[in-house]
């Protein structure tokens, strides 16, 4: 699916691509801003349930996916691209002769990875073709990058989840994607290419649906409880900048040294003489443990 958005007063015109969850939900999110109008929505299947809800809504759109897009010669200047991993770097491809901003909402590993917190400003000065990367992504690698610069990390574990009603089918089978496309940029964003680094996605059916949120552990020889601390409500201070439900639960120590695991049962790295300390965070939750 494509949508079509027009910055009022300024005659820019924004889609996005992808009729599922993702998608719908950001083009009703465009339709309340009050100041973005969403103009066209493209999808594959005219019968889709994203479609059909988009006619309800009262958007226009348009069946036969981006090709048909193309082939109507509209002017665009940024398209979102909601889809799947798998499509996505046939879309650019289909948009690369044009003058057109791509806005990757998928993890297909393509693009300028972007995290506005963290290198957001740098990025569009240089780029026109930018990767989201992923919902843990976004929520735990501005605390990451902001641990980082405070100590050497060694292992970073994020663990991320979310409620089963609330994804798509496209996220379920882009799970792989999802976690290496975190795995690598969490390396390259977060500032620690050297560390290990794992992801790990839970999708829960528990009723009633849990808040999405992150666990991060992180493992440092040099870590000290205040300067990580400050530099966490920092972080979580300039996300909030733009992601208004972002919150920081907490960044304590964790009460016992020794071996641990996450709540999804992946034994993570500690010697007999670590300190963890948890920081778990808003829609999502952190956590960090430096090592003595």
């Amino acid at each position: 699916m494509i949508t079509q958005h027009q910055w009022r007063g300024t005659g820019w015109y924004r889609r996005l691509l992808g009729t599922g969850k993702i998608g719908m939900d950001l083009a009703e999110r465009i339709g309340n801003s009050g100041r973005l109008e969403c103009a066209l929505m493209v999808g594959r299947d005219r019968t889709s349930p994203g479609l059909c809800r988009a006619k309800e809504l009262g958007l226009p759109t348009m069946a036969g996916g981006i090709a048909a897009f193309v082939d109507a010669g509209e002017r665009f200047d940024v398209v979102f691209d909601a889809s799947s991993a798998a499509v996505h770097t046939a879309h650019w491809q289909a948009l690369v002769a044009t003058s057109t901003v791509l806005v990757d909402l998928t993890p297909s590993r393509t693009g300028t990875r972007v995290v506005p917190a963290v290198n957001g400003d740098a990025a569009v000065q240089s780029s026109r073709h930018f990767n989201m990367i992923s919902c843990g992504g976004q929520s735990a690698i501005p605390v990451l990058h902001a641990i980082a610069a405070t100590c050497t990390p060694s292992y970073v574990e994020i663990v991320a989840t979310g409620a089963f009603a609330s994804t798509g089918r496209a996220t379920r089978l882009n799970i792989d994607e999802y976690i290496a496309t975190t795995q690598d940029a969490v390396r390259e964003l977060a500032g620690v290419p050297e560390a290990r680094v794992k992801a790990l996605l839970n999708l829960s059916p528990a009723n009633p649906e849990p808040p999405f949120r992150v666990l991060a552990t992180v493992l440092a020889h040099d870590a000290r409880p205040e300067p990580v601390q400050a530099a966490v409500r920092a972080a979580a201070a300039r996300v909030r900048a733009y992601a208004p439900g972002y919150t920081l639960a907490s960044c304590l120590p964790a009460s016992s040294p020794g071996p641990r695991s996450t709540t999804a049962g992946t034994p993570s790295p500690s010697s007999t003489s670590s300190r963890p300390y948890a920081c778990p965070r808003q829609a999502a939750t952190s956590r960090w443990a430096p090592t003595s």
